[in-house]
Parts: C-alpha cells; structure tokens; sequence
C-alpha cells in the first residue's frame, strides 16, 4: 500500500510508459535530407535514372524468358518508383522547410541589422545638425582670413602715413630760418665788401 502510494505521488514525473523511439538527431537527419533532395535535383541524377530505367526495360524486354526478373508490365519497377517518390516528397519537403528556417533567419538578421544602420545613421544626422549649430557661432576660415586681409591694410596704410609724416618732419627740420644769416665766407664776387664800404660812407 505504501509503495502504490509512493508511486501515485504528484510531486514526481510518472515513468514514461510503452515503447520508446530511438531519439533521432534532427540535424544530422535535415543535412541528409537536404543532400539527397540536392542529389535528386541534378542532371546526373536524372541521366543515371534514365540510363537504369532503359537497361531496366529491355532486359526484361529482350532479355530470354528465363532470365526476366521482371516481365511486362514492370511490377516490380512500378513498386520501386513509387517508394521513391513516396519517399522523395517528403525528403523534398524536409529540405524547403530548412531553407525557409534559414532564409527567416537571415531575412531577422538583415532587418535586425537595418534598424541599428538606421539608428546610427540618425544619431550621426543629429551630431551634424549639432555641429553645425556650433559652428555658427565659431569663426569659420574664410572670415578669419577677411580679417587679416583688413588688419594688414591697415597696417600698411598706417606705415604709409608713418612715412610721409617722417620725410615731411626732415624737410622742415632741413630748411633755414629767416632770422639767422647763411655761414658763408665773405668775398667781392657777391659785392660784399662794396655794401659794407657804403654802409661805413
């Protein structure tokens, strides 16, 4: 009685009864699948088919009566074919649900990828927007260099003017004054002693 109750008890998994699968690695299996859906899908494939399928028929066409493993009306052959096809659907099928599995996956990945493109690509049109903000209120170059350009006119006009008021300034301080007599020597080519005998007469 203990032991039914034990067994009875909620708390614990039941034992899996009846027959157990083998477990089959779903990998593994959907790389098989995809190989021989590829396989069938080529022309040596269908070249090699057709090539086993003539021989296939004029054996048993042609071949003595004895020999025939499969005569008219190809049973056999029939069976064969259709376990292929009851076969190759579902092989088929397994292999597009795999490249469906992986296109999703890589269709999420390329909008996964889009989004983050789109978001920095945002972020960077912000950071522009801010920089330019910024630099208007910056001095760009071509003002800076409007500036000097005007600072070395003035400049140059203001050493123009320097000049011209320092050669004017040697000119004045060059000419004589009129109350003070020319130092030249005295002769009588110029009539100096002749005034000076007037003046003592």
């Amino acid at each position: 009685m203990t032991d039914q109750r034990r067994a009875e008890r909620l708390d614990q998994p039941r034992a899996p009864r009846g027959l157990r699968l083998p477990r089959i690695d779903q990998e593994t299996f959907g790389r098989v699948a995809e190989g021989i859906a590829r396989g069938m899908g080529t022309a040596n494939f269908l070249v090699y088919m057709t090539l086993v399928l003539s021989a296939w028929f004029l054996w048993n066409s042609f071949a003595p009566a004895n020999l025939r493993f499969d005569p008219y009306t190809f049973t056999f052959l029939t069976l064969i074919l259709s376990i292929q096809a009851s076969y190759a659907a579902p092989l088929i099928l397994l292999a597009q649900n795999r490249q469906s599995d992986r296109d999703r996956v890589a269709l999420d990945e390329d909008r996964r990828r889009a989004t983050l493109q789109k978001a920095d690509t945002e972020y960077l049109a912000r950071e522009i927007a801010a920089l330019r903000i910024a630099m208007g209120e910056v001095a760009t170059r071509d003002f800076l260099r409007s500036e000097l350009a005007r600072l070395a006119e003035e400049l140059d006009e203001a050493a123009e003017r320097r000049r011209k008021l320092e050669r004017k300034q040697d000119r004045q301080d060059r000419r004589p004054t009129g109350g003070e007599p020319l130092d030249e020597p005295r002769d009588d080519l110029d009539g100096d002693f002749a005034r000076d005998g007037r003046l003592e007469g």
